[in-house]
């Protein structure tokens, strides 16, 4: 194989191209092909193709939530980093992640809790809108799940995309049947990166 000479600043759309390319005949809607194809960019996994699932209109509502002044809640401060911040202040957002915060690990602690659930109760508390981005934790969608069940929090927009093998399937399926718009990637995979990945996607989408 022969190496292919791109410029810095044209590796990224040689990137998408080859995506495309090799994507064939698998045709993805206009709406959320920026999502998918940013996710496959970051991973060099077309399985996202299949995995990848979007509630009814999810890139209009995720629009009108950021546009409100949303505020993004991440289970990883990785995941954090990785969500561009020009794209966030474009429209007057934040993220934030209380993983590392004293109070969560206390009541984690406390509760007998992981501290991803402990940081949701946090969220809770937020008088923003809240986009909850979880590329980690699935106790983090499974305490979600919960709040939205009793009806004690209820955030705007849910992207659930934890990595593993306990739980994780079974809390991607209750967080696509609680009614809060949504993308999850099916199945065990996902990760911080995966997350970072598709709120960015979405920002770049708004911020075109």
């Amino acid at each position: 194989m022969e190496i292919e000479y791109v410029l810095p600043n044209e590796i990224e759309k040689r990137s998408f191209e080859i995506i495309e390319s090799e994507l064939g005949d698998r045709k993805i809607p206009d709406d959320i092909k920026p999502v998918v194809l940013r996710v496959i960019h970051t991973t060099a996994d077309f399985d996202y193709y299949e995995n990848l699932c979007f509630s009814e209109n999810a890139v209009s509502k995720f629009n009108e939530i950021i546009k409100k002044g949303a505020v993004i809640v991440t289970d990883t401060n990785m995941a954090k980093s990785g969500i561009n911040k020009k794209a966030l202040e474009k429209n007057k957002c934040e993220c934030m992640c209380f993983m590392a915060d004293e109070d969560v690990a206390e009541s984690a602690k406390l509760n007998g809790t992981t501290r991803a659930a402990a940081s949701v109760d946090k969220a809770a508390k937020l008088s923003k809108p809240v986009i909850y981005a979880v590329g980690n934790a699935p106790t983090a969608l499974i305490r979600l799940a919960e709040h939205i069940k009793n009806g004690t929090f209820r955030p705007d927009f849910i992207i659930g995309v934890p990595v593993g093998f306990v739980n994780v399937i079974a809390s991607k399926e209750m967080i696509m049947q609680c009614g809060v718009p949504y993308i999850v990637a099916k199945g065990r995979k996902g990760g911080s990166t995966v997350a970072a990945a598709i709120c960015n996607g979405l920002l770049y989408l708004i911020n075109s």
